[in-house]
């Protein structure tokens, strides 16, 4: 029976770390893309329109974000499984001194995963959704206008903030979760382990900087300095 439990343990924490890397590849790309909102504003609404149309009729590109949408669902209910079972073992225990030798994020993982998943919502509501479903205009090129949807969202002062915040929520789980995924997956020898931990947590500051100051940087010079 405890072999049993092991098993499934380690399977869920295998399948964990590599729905989690997958989509830290994920980041990557979508990040480069949405960088292109940064140049002057014709280039970037022919470019990220384009970018746009590229991805929605490419095969392949179908088949990656098929992937993608199981790799969510299958992270998120796995944390959920995990985030449970952690409660469930450490209320046994009369002291918890977890705090003593792990940092808050990586004790609140599931407090950080809530909100990120609070904020995909509203991210596929916003964009992906009206993107595949919404009666969007078209630009100069026949695209569907994806960018002014964009620019026109974060006009908000608070959704940019709301935006900016799920960010640094992203930055933190990200912090423990890129060296978990690692050592689950075994690549924890002494010799790789410095290189990993200083590898992921570049990683996660690239990440949470990079996709905050896109919406902070569109407000401002939009709607603030504009």
């Amino acid at each position: 029976m405890e072999k049993k439990q092991f098993l499934s343990s380690l399977m869920r924490k295998t399948l964990m770390a590599v729905t989690g890397l997958f989509l830290c590849f994920f980041l990557v790309i979508h990040l480069l893309g949405n960088l292109q909102l940064l140049l002057p504003e014709a280039q970037a609404r022919e470019s990220f329109n384009g970018y746009s149309q590229i991805l929605s009729g490419n095969i392949f590109i179908k088949i990656i974000s098929y992937v993608l949408y199981a790799s969510i669902i299958i992270h998120g209910i796995d944390a959920l499984i995990i985030t449970l079972k952690n409660r469930k073992t450490s209320g046994k225990y009369v002291h918890d001194q977890r705090g003593v030798s792990s940092k808050w994020y990586s004790r609140n993982m599931g407090i950080l995963g809530t909100l990120i998943l609070i904020f995909l919502v509203f991210h596929f509501k916003d964009f992906w959704y009206q993107y595949k479903f919404g009666a969007l205009p078209v630009d100069d090129s026949g695209h569907k206008d994806l960018y002014g949807i964009v620019i026109g969202v974060y006009q908000d002062w608070w959704y940019v903030l709301f935006y900016v915040l799920s960010m640094f929520a992203l930055g933190f789980h990200l912090l423990h979760g890129f060296f978990s995924a690692a050592r689950s997956l075994g690549v924890y020898h002494p010799k790789y382990v410095g290189w990993i931990r200083n590898f992921g947590k570049w990683y996660s500051y690239v990440i949470t900087l990079g996709f905050a100051i896109i919406p902070v940087y569109i407000y401002l010079t939009r709607y603030v300095w504009n």
